[in-house]
C-alpha cells in the first residue's frame, strides 16, 4: 500500500443513478467511469476506492443481492470493463463490502417472513424473540442504528460467515484487490478475525479496511486480522483545528496517530460520502491548502473523496436525503464539465500528491512538533535519514522562524532567506504553509530509510 493513493468515488450518485433501483432499467452507467480513470491518474490516484455496486433497494448500503451488479449501475460486464481500464493505468480497485446489515428486500429475509422466526433463516438475524411470532407476521429483529431498512445480520450465525466468506472471495476472484468493510465498528472483531483468515487463505495479498469511527484503532485491527481502519480521528484534528485556531489538537492527534503506526498504517482522508465536504466544513477557504497539506505529509494510505479536489462544497444533514449534497452526480460529457473554478484545487492536489509519490516513505513516517503554538506549526515528518518539515500558519501576521540549513522550498507560499552553510529562517505570509526539504545535493539515497 506505499504507493497507493486512493480516489474514493461512491457511483451511484456520481453517475448520476435514479434515487431507488425498483422499476429503473438495467443502464451501463458504470462503463462511464472507465471515462475518469484518466482524470485520476492524472490527479495522481493509483488506486480506485469505490462505494457500493451491488445491486441494492436506494442508496447501495441496503444491499438485495452481493453477487449481482446494481442495474442502475449495468452488470457483470460493465464491472469487467471498468476492472480492465483500471488494469491498464496500473491501478488497484477497492470494493465496499456492507455486511453488518441488509435491506428487508434480501432474499433471505422474505424467507423468514414468509416461514416465520423459528425457521433456518430466522438464525441469519437477531430476532429478539420466536416464541410469539407466526408465519407471516414480523418479528422483533435487530437494525442498523435505528434504520428501519436496515436489517442487521447475526454475526454468531455460521450461515452468515460462510456467505460473506464468499462474497468477498467471489469479487476478489473477479479482479478486486480488496475490502473497504462498511460499519466494521458495529460487527464483533471475532468475526472479521475469522471472515479475513479464509479469504486470504485463496487471497494472501488482498487488502481490508474496517470503517471504524472510534475506539481502540489498534485493538480492531490486531483481533480483526484487518490491515487499516479509517483514521477518523486525524480527519476531525485537522479541520477542527484549523476551524478554532488550535494547533495543540492536531498535534495531539498526531502524537497518536504516530501510536497507531506501531500496529498499522490508517487510512487517511478529509471527506467520504459519510461526512460534510472539506471545503463546506473549513471557516476559512485559505485553510484548504493547510488541510491537505498535512494529509499528504502524515503517514497513511491517503484518500481523496471525489469532488473536494475540485472544491466542491456540501453540507450533510440528519434528514432523509441528508446526504445527497455531498453525493452529487460529475458531468456526463467528463471533464471539461467541470467549473472552472475548480481546477486550481485540482492542481494544488496534483502538487501535493506527486511530492508525496517523490517520498514514499512517508507512508510509515513519524511526525513531531518543531515549533507549536496555537495559530502556528512546524513539524518534521521523518523516517530514518528522510525528512521534510511542514510549516503552517494561521494568522494574521507573517511568521518568521528559524530552521535548519541546507532547506529548499518544495511546496507553498513561503520563502527560506539565509545562506547555506549558516541557519536559515523561514519566512511565511499571513495563512501562509510550506513544506521543506533537504536541497538535491543533502538527500540521502532512496533505498536509506533505515527507522
Amino acid at each position: 500500500m506505499q504507493d497507493t493513493l486512493w480516489w474514493h468515488v461512491y457511483p451511484l450518485g456520481f453517475l448520476g443513478a435514479e434515487p431507488a433501483a425498483a422499476g429503473a432499467p438495467v443502464t451501463h452507467r458504470l462503463r462511464k467511469l472507465v471515462d475518469w480513470l484518466g482524470y485520476a491518474a492524472e490527479l495522481g490516484a493509483s488506486g480506485l476506492l469505490l462505494g457500493p455496486i451491488f445491486a441494492s433497494a436506494t442508496h447501495g448500503y441496503d444491499t438485495i443481492d452481493y453477487f449481482t451488479i446494481d442495474r442502475r449501475l449495468g452488470d457483470a460486464g460493465d464491472f469487467t470493463a471498468l476492472l480492465d481500464g483500471v488494469r491498464e493505468r496500473g491501478m488497484r480497485v477497492l470494493l465496499d463490502g456492507v455486511f453488518n446489515h441488509v435491506s428487508r428486500e434480501f432474499p433471505v429475509f422474505g424467507r423468514m417472513l414468509e416461514h416465520g422466526a423459528r425457521s433456518p433463516e430466522s438464525a441469519w438475524f437477531r430476532v429478539a424473540s420466536a416464541d410469539i411470532v407466526r408465519p407471516g407476521a414480523e418479528p422483533d429483529v435487530a437494525t442498523f442504528e435505528g434504520h428501519h431498512e436496515l436489517v442487521a445480520l447475526n454475526h454468531a450465525a455460521p450461515a452468515v460467515l460462510d456467505y460473506v466468506v464468499s462474497v468477498m472471495d467471489h469479487w476478489l476472484s473477479a479482479g478486486a484487490d480488496g475490502w473497504r468493510l462498511d460499519a466494521a465498528y458495529a460487527v464483533p472483531r471475532e468475526f472479521w478475525s475469522q471472515a479475513v483468515s479464509r479469504v486470504r487463505a485463496h487471497h494472501p495479498d488482498a487488502y481490508f479496511v474496517g470503517e471504524v469511527i472510534h475506539g481502540d484503532y489498534a485493538a480492531i485491527v490486531r483481533d480483526g486480522e484487518l490491515d487499516s481502519v479509517t483514521q477518523y480521528e486525524l480527519w476531525k484534528a485537522i479541520w477542527s483545528s484549523l476551524n478554532d485556531r488550535n494547533f495543540f489538537e492536531l498535534a495531539w492527534a498526531l502524537d497518536r496517530h504516530n501510536e497507531m503506526l506501531d500496529t498499522f498504517v490508517p487510512l487517511t482522508f478529509l471527506g467520504n460520502h459519510d461526512t460534510t465536504r472539506i471545503a463546506s466544513r473549513l471557516a476559512d477557504s485559505r485553510h484548504l491548502a493547510h488541510a491537505l497539506a498535512v494529509l499528504l505529509t502524515v503517514a497513511g494510505s491517503p484518500s481523496i473523496y471525489y469532488g473536494d479536489e475540485q472544491a466542491l462544497h456540501g453540507l450533510k444533514e440528519n434528514r432523509a436525503g441528508g446526504d445527497d449534497a455531498v453525493r452529487p452526480a460529475y458531468p456526463r460529457e467528463g471533464p471539461s464539465g467541470l467549473s472552472s473554478r475548480g481546477w486550481p484545487t485540482y492542481r494544488l492536489h496534483q502538487q501535493l500528491i506527486d511530492l508525496r509519490r517523490q517520498h514514499p516513505w512517508i507512508h510509515r513516517a513519524r511526525t513531531r512538533p518543531l515549533h507549536l503554538t496555537n495559530r502556528q506549526l512546524i513539524y518534521e515528518t521523518r523516517l530514518g535519514v528522510h525528512h521534510l518539515t511542514v510549516a503552517l500558519n494561521l494568522d494574521e501576521a507573517p511568521y518568521d522562524g528559524a530552521i535548519g540549513s541546507g532547506q529548499s522550498l518544495l511546496a507553498g507560499d513561503g520563502s527560506i532567506h539565509g545562506s547555506r552553510r549558516s541557519r536559515s529562517r523561514l519566512a511565511l505570509p499571513p495563512h501562509g504553509w510550506a513544506v521543506l526539504g533537504p536541497r538535491d545535493a543533502d538527500r540521502a539515497p532512496a533505498g536509506d530509510a533505515t527507522p
